[in-house]
């Protein structure tokens, strides 16, 4: 699994898979890209900084200064 924060966009990416991307769904929230199995490759998570910061609230300490280090 690969995480990255885009700062200027406020947009949380997590990727789950290497798969190819076949199509994508987008909610409220975020975008929900899968592979032709349906499965989920990649996640765009729209307001990331809000997402984070109440993670902050509930994660570990050494997870936490890894994604701030992103």
């Amino acid at each position: 699994m690969k995480v990255n924060y885009k700062k200027h966009d406020d947009i949380l990416l997590i990727e789950l898979s290497h798969k190819k991307i076949d199509d994508a769904y987008e909610t409220e929230n975020m975008i929900v890209h899968v592979a032709q199995d349906k499965e989920p490759v990649l996640l765009e998570i729209f307001k990331g900084s809000q997402l984070l910061e109440k993670a902050a609230k509930e994660l570990p300490k050494n997870i936490i200064k890894r994604i701030a280090s992103l």
